[in-house]
């Protein structure tokens, strides 16, 4: 699949469900502890309760059969990695039965999954067994107050066991991911580094974006990878290292023992749009051509209506791809954002 830009896409992120188990600052803000910083800091938050969510109804969540066919279409088309996120992918009940369909899927070559690891002990060994290969931990902060600051659950100790138990029953490489927000856990990216060296992981600092539901972002809440990487190359002797492949996110970096690996995304300041190569599908059965599209494109509809066989809906989807954005427009005096929060469009 080529968009009008010249871009070939090889990367599916599938959203299997918009609920949550955290209320990440970042994405669901709707703690009193969120609500208060925000309100006490930049944004113009509402002197009322945290914000309710409003999940997608189960009707209308894409059952495994049609996630099932659409992968087999999207592989038949040129995609080769698939990464499983949500909301918490881990709350979708059989989650380790989708985890089998689409590895089974030919064409399939690399299939990950985002978590907060909170539930991970429980599936970890399923999951593995059916077919997952990588999987990426959100861990925002190693301080035990702080984590339940930014998450809105006491979790921290849940999650630093999934990461070793991962590690333990061959997942690799194991990424973790950090969102950094300024005045709130910017002052542990020294630490995070010390950690993800001890435990040899790779790390990836992440800009914060928005796409929060309380619509709370400002960029002075940002923190720019470039103010991260000065800072940690006054602490860490870092080694550049050449992206996997030309679609690849991060900036990455090494270092001289070889234990771990740094990497920093950093689209709000450094966008990466050019040479993006992701189509995302959400937990009800939208196409998202871009994480901050303000359209989506109904696929559940053709497919639950039964009347759209396999190349009819190659020939809507490829439509689809080709009229992908040039580029996000965050920070400039045009820019919306998406109606839906991180949660539901799916990381």
């Amino acid at each position: 699949m080529i968009d009008s830009h010249g871009r070939v896409l090889r990367d599916l992120r599938i959203s299997i469900t918009d609920r949550c188990n955290f209320r990440c600052m970042y994405c669901l803000p709707e703690t009193e502890a969120a609500h208060n910083f925000y309100r006490g800091r930049w944004a113009n938050m509402p002197d009322a309760a945290p914000i309710a969510r409003q999940w997608v109804p189960k009707s209308m969540v894409l059952s495994f059969e049609a996630i099932e066919r659409f992968v087999r279409i999207a592989a038949s088309l040129g995609i080769r990695k698939i990464r499983l996120t949500g909301g918490e992918p881990l709350l979708r009940n059989g989650v380790e039965d989708l985890v089998a369909r689409v590895a089974s899927v030919p064409g399939v070559e690399d299939l990950a999954m985002t978590t907060n690891g909170f539930l991970f002990a429980q599936k970890a060994e399923a999951l593995r067994s059916a077919g997952l290969k990588r999987v990426s931990f959100s861990m925002d902060s190693l301080d035990p107050a702080n984590f339940k600051k930014m998450t809105g659950r006491d979790g921290l100790s849940e999650v630093l066991a999934a990461i070793k138990l991962a590690r333990d029953i061959g997942f690799t490489p194991i990424k973790v991911n950090a969102v950094v927000i300024r005045d709130i856990n910017d002052h542990e990216i020294e630490a995070l580094v010390d950690y993800a060296r001890e435990q040899d992981l790779s790390l990836r600092f992440i800009e914060f974006m928005p796409l929060d539901s309380a619509r709370a972002w400002l960029k002075e809440m940002v923190v720019p990878g470039h103010e991260i990487l000065d800072r940690l190359q006054r602490r860490f002797d870092l080694r550049p290292l050449p992206p996997a492949d030309p679609s690849e996110t991060a900036k990455r970096w090494a270092f001289p023992d070889g234990r771990g690996t740094l990497g920093i995304i950093a689209p709000v300041s450094e966008p990466f749009c050019g040479h993006c190569n992701r189509l995302r599908l959400t937990v009800d059965g939208k196409i998202r051509t871009c994480l901050f599209s303000v359209t989506e494109h109904d696929l559940k509809t053709r497919m639950r209506d039964g009347d759209s066989g396999d190349e009819e809906i190659i020939s809507w989807l490829r439509g689809v791809v080709w009229g992908k954005e040039a580029r996000h427009h965050i920070g400039e005096p045009d820019f919306v954002q998406p109606s839906r929060s991180m949660s539901c469009i799916g990381g």
